[in-house]
């Protein structure tokens, strides 16, 4: 092969190409980020309409019917779900696998814009969305101060949201809980009626009242000065001090002589608590093109500032109760982690059937560089270190030294042949060529297909099939120079003959091997000798394979069980029910749970669910409690075994009447 005549001839052009490769696939590991799992959107759009006021039967008649014909015209239609709430109508669209979201999306907007007109005016306009993991909160943020809770709202509102959403990376910072500041105007019926005067009037006047608006320029001395008059009220005395009319003798009627006009809390749509405490929290949604372990890690540092800079003022603190990049780092470091056991443990198996340290290192060198030059790939390809990319590099590192062996194992026949080690590098490598491109490229056209497919099955294992793909083809390059060249310039030919320790265990170990091979062998005569029984036995264990499926030993699921130490209890009682009731079932949750001492932290939100498709807005008939569990250590089972066995029961049992998951 010319490129092993290459590799041997000019090592230094091997040498320069694969070190700039290590180089840059250095660079590209250390600029690529951390996820969990690969981006992936299950192609879902949902039309939501706000109709303030409006029953559900209403809202069903007069809002989601019309949604639903007018996006049933759609293509790449699934089907279509719609959900009709106290002042909201929820329509979700599951479209087919081969459906292009983001022009099902645009297709949607039109198919609603071309209804706006049939809706009732009071409706207000259709908000379209996709859904995507990334719009789920990555960081959950608890603030506490010696301040009162208006306060406190105000400088989260005004002062700390703001710092957050300049974070880069992040899109959204909402805020749950707190008393948010209103100005409450109590209206005397009759002295109202004295006055001649109607609510209508009144609401007009200090709407008109409070507003900031341009009033044109005034030009003087060669300047342009724009003027603009600033209306809006700056304390509650102006409120109550504002003049409604004017008597027939000439008397000034304000707003507080027939309205008790005072500063208080709206009132709350949504509940927070943690650890059965009142609080504020916030919730981080970070962009879809960002990196959640980045957007973490700025979070952290604007915390650490903010906390400084209030610290002596109201002793405000900001604490993170709840962050997703700690478990996919943790779950990014442990499959590292078993990333270099691997290579490690190859590396002693290759040292035992290889009978030479010198064999064994050649072989060797071609997992790391293998693996270091696919991260340039990934880079490229705008992949990042997740379950599946890490997967696929763990699960290489066997491939990748298949296609090294055989072309040393060659080499070292043509030793044997009595050839030098420069001719025996070459002719070995030219002779065993198309056999290890074979053995490469079987193992590429079985991911290759899985790679270039659609659907969400798909965008899930693509990042784990390239991973495998480029390092196979990267194993086959080095097979074919790093090798040869190795062993034209460093290989002997070696012959274990027991003179030290490491050659009597080789010689122990070939023995074992031996003694294997002549079992294994015994095996395979007596079944050809007995073909029958052979037969039916392989038939009944494939029968019993099938049965472990049908008979339900073997479930199913979309992705396999882990364990974060956490879970969710989501509480829903009937439409009708008030928020101070949703929140008596909660707080009666969290008595239970808190008596539990499997159970570190909780975080209550009365009101809103993370299940609810646009989660902005409010429903009082749902609680969800965060539970954190204890280290693994600490606790007898998983998070799903303690949930499904323990607490779902007893929880259903606690909560009679409300719907537990």
């Amino acid at each position: 092969m010319k490129i092993a005549e290459i590799s041997i001839k000019r090592p230094s052009l091997v040498i320069v190409v694969f070190t700039a490769l290590t180089l840059l696939g250095l660079l590209s590991y250390f600029s690529l980020g951390y996820e969990l799992l690969p981006k992936f959107s299950p192609n879902v759009v949902s039309v939501s309409t706000i109709y303030p006021g409006a029953s559900p039967s209403e809202v069903e008649n007069t809002v989601t019917k019309k949604v639903e014909d007018a996006v049933s015209s759609m293509e790449n239609v699934k089907k279509i779900n719609s959900t009709s709430l106290e002042g909201v109508s929820i329509v979700t669209i599951t479209l087919t696998a081969s459906a292009n979201v983001d022009l099902s999306l645009n297709d949607a907007q039109r198919k609603v814009n071309a209804i706006l007109s049939d809706l009732p005016e009071d409706v207000k306009t259709p908000s379209l969305s996709k859904f995507s993991l990334d719009d789920m909160p990555i960081i959950t943020i608890a603030a506490t101060a010696k301040i009162s809770d208006i306060d406190l709202y105000d400088i989260i509102d005004q002062k700390i949201a703001p710092e957050l959403s300049r974070v880069p990376g992040v899109a959204q910072v909402s805020i749950v809980g707190g008393s948010e500041r209103e100005v409450k105007v109590g209206i005397d019926a009759a002295k109202l009626k004295g006055y001649g005067l109607t609510i209508v009037q009144v609401q007009q006047l200090v709407q008109g009242s409070n507003l900031d608006f341009p009033t044109g320029s005034v030009k003087a001395n060669g300047q342009d000065i724009l003027v603009r008059l600033s209306g809006k009220f700056n304390s509650v005395d102006e409120l109550r001090n504002l003049v409604v009319t004017t008597t027939d003798n000439g008397t000034q009627v304000r707003i507080s002589d027939f309205a008790d006009v005072q500063e208080s809390s709206k009132e709350a749509e949504k509940i927070a608590r943690i650890d059965r405490s009142n609080s504020l929290t916030l919730s981080i949604v970070k962009q879809s093109d960002a990196n959640a372990v980045s957007v973490s890690e700025g979070i952290k540092a604007t915390i650490a500032k903010t906390n400084a800079d209030y610290a002596k003022v109201n002793a405000l603190n900001l604490k993170i109760v709840n962050d997703s990049s700690v478990y996919t780092l943790e779950s990014a470091d442990a499959v590292i982690h078993d990333l270099m056991i691997a290579v490690v443990l190859v590396a002693f198996v290759m040292l035992f059937f290889l009978h030479s340290l010198r064999n064994a290192v050649f072989v060797m060198i071609s997992i790391p560089v293998s693996l270091i030059a696919t991260f340039i790939a990934i880079s490229q390809f705008g992949f990042t270190l997740n379950l599946m990319s890490l997967l696929g590099l763990s699960l290489v590192v066997g491939i990748l030294v298949d296609d090294a062996i055989v072309v040393l194992e060659n080499i070292q026949r043509h030793m044997e042949m009595g050839k030098n080690k420069f001719r025996a590098s070459f002719d070995a490598t030219k002779e065993i060529g198309f056999t290890v491109i074979s053995i490469t490229f079987v193992i590429v056209v079985v991911f290759l297909p899985i790679s270039m497919s659609t659907g969400l099955v798909s965008n899930i294992l693509r990042q784990f099939c390239i991973v495998v793909i480029i390092a196979t083809l990267m194993s086959l390059i080095t097979s074919f120079t790093i090798v040869p060249l190795l062993f034209s310039r460093f290989g002997k030919l070696e012959r274990i003959e027991g003179k030290n320790a490491f050659g009597k265990f080789i010689l122990w170990f070939e023995k074992q091997l031996a003694k294997f091979t002549v079992w294994i062998t015994s095996i395979l005569n007596w079944s050809l000798n007995h073909k029958a029984i052979t037969l039916i036995g392989v038939f009944m264990l494939l029968l019993s394979s099938c049965g472990l499926f049908t008979g339900k030993y073997i479930g199913f699921e979309f992705f396999p069980k882990s364990d974060k130490g956490e879970f969710l209890v989501q509480i829903e009682l009937p439409k009708d029910a008030s928020l101070e009731l949703t929140n008596q079932y909660a707080l009666r949750a969290e008595n239970y749970l808190s008596k539990k001492a499997d159970i570190e932290q909780l975080i209550t939100t009365v009101g809103q669910s993370s299940g609810d498709m646009g989660s902005s807005q409010a429903t009082a008939y749902k609680a969800e409690i965060n539970v954190k569990l204890v280290e693994r250590e600490l606790r007898p089972g998983t998070s799903s075994d303690i949930l499904a066995k323990t607490y779902s029961r007893e929880l259903t049992n606690e909560l009679i009447g409300a719907n537990v998951k």
